[in-house]
């Protein structure tokens, strides 16, 4: 090797550097290529980690919500946020707050809350405050944080007095849900019809073709406004939470299954598919071990690009009254408190709900793109 190359590499410890990493490189598993090429994603990974931490919370919302989400105090209806506060008097303190005090405007008649600043609330972690069972099961009267008197809205209150940031995290439970349960069901359709179709043929691409055609040629809108409005009324909230998955999963499976079935009309015919046919290997195996992966950055891009349109799905028919109705909580049903202009003029907390559907679709999007580019055989490391 030459000076110069030698120079360029910073010299022979960078020579011996630069041939390790790439020894390294060269024995190294799909798996282990795949976390190297995602890691230098790093809007990908912040994307995961906000992703994870939204999901803990919302799943353990009755820990880290400081109320129930559906007690109601009618002394508090449209209370403001509650500013949590480190100066009084001038001096530094533990985090507190300024109880409200109810009133009304004597001009507008409408309903004012002043802080009290002549007492101090501590904000307390790991606060003992009302009873409750986590998923239903576990009884613990434990909260990430609360306050012993007075109360404590971090993004207000809505029209019946009920904590806003508490019913979004239990919002969130069934709206981010929507998008997993749902597109798992979808997926599993559209891989399996897209596959058998592309890689049997004849009759069998024939009728899952015409099958794709016609649910494609219904508007998607009308069809969940029909669908939703059959469910019947009398049913739970669980019935006809799986009833809008359902529906959702029903309408969103044919654009995988055709770039499947292209994907595997191509694919069968390549030298790998014929040696393992070759080689007695069934065709599930054919189908799923050595053709599915040939084309895993697609599948995981579509992944991750349909949660979201799963979870603005649901958000939609419950906003327009069509999908789940209260007593459930998701983020469609609240934010329909938020229909009314007046409503939003005078009390814009209420429209907190849409920043998590925009962050959670931001969030998926970026890390189907880091997940996409990891899964891309031809992507530089």
């Amino acid at each position: 090797m030459s000076d110069d190359t030698t120079a360029t590499f910073g010299g022979a410890d960078g020579v011996a550097i630069k041939k390790k990493a790439g020894e390294k490189l060269f024995v190294a598993s799909q798996w282990q290529l795949f976390v190297w090429k995602f890691f230098r994603h790093k809007v990908a990974v912040v994307s995961v980690v906000l992703l994870l931490v939204l999901y803990i919370v919302c799943v353990f919302a009755e820990f880290f919500g400081p109320y129930d989400p559906r007690d109601t105090d009618r002394a508090f209806l449209f209370a403001p946020p509650t500013r949590i506060r480190m100066f009084h008097e001038g001096r530094i303190r533990r985090p507190f707050i300024y109880p409200l005090v109810p009133g009304v405007d004597e001009i507008s008649m409408r309903r004012i809350y002043t802080p009290d600043t002549t007492r101090t609330v501590p904000v307390r972690l790991f606060h003992r405050g009302d009873p409750y069972k986590l998923w239903g099961v576990f009884e613990s009267d434990l909260r990430l944080f609360g306050v012993e008197e007075g109360k404590l809205f971090l993004m207000g209150a809505d029209p019946r007095g009920r904590d806003v940031f508490t019913r979004t995290l239990h919002g969130g439970r069934l709206s981010l849900s929507v998008g997993l349960v749902g597109i798992a069901m979808s997926f599993v359709i559209g891989i399996v019809m897209g596959g058998l179709s592309g890689y049997i043929g004849g009759v069998l691409d024939l009728i899952v073709q015409r099958i794709i055609e016609f649910v494609r040629s219904i508007p998607t809108l009308p069809l969940w406004m029909g669908l939703s409005v059959a469910l019947p009324p009398h049913w739970s909230v669980v019935r006809v939470y799986f009833g809008i998955v359902l529906i959702l999963s029903l309408m969103t499976w044919t654009g995988l299954a055709r770039v499947v079935r292209g994907k595997f009309l191509s694919l069968r015919e390549e030298d790998f598919v014929l040696a393992a046919r070759l080689c007695g290997a069934r065709q599930g195996r054919i189908i799923f071990r050595q053709m599915l992966p040939s084309f895993y950055s697609y599948i995981i891009a579509s992944l991750t690009l349909s949660i979201p349109a799963m979870i603005l799905g649901e958000t939609s028919l419950s906003f327009i009254g069509l999908g789940l109705q209260a007593p459930a909580i998701s983020w469609g049903v609240l934010l329909r408190d938020a229909q009314q202009l007046q409503v939003l003029a005078h009390t814009p907390w209420l429209v907190t709900p849409a920043l998590f559907v925009i962050g959670s679709i931001l969030a998926f999007n970026f890390a189907g793109d880091g997940l996409r580019d990891a899964a891309d055989p031809y992507a530089r490391i």
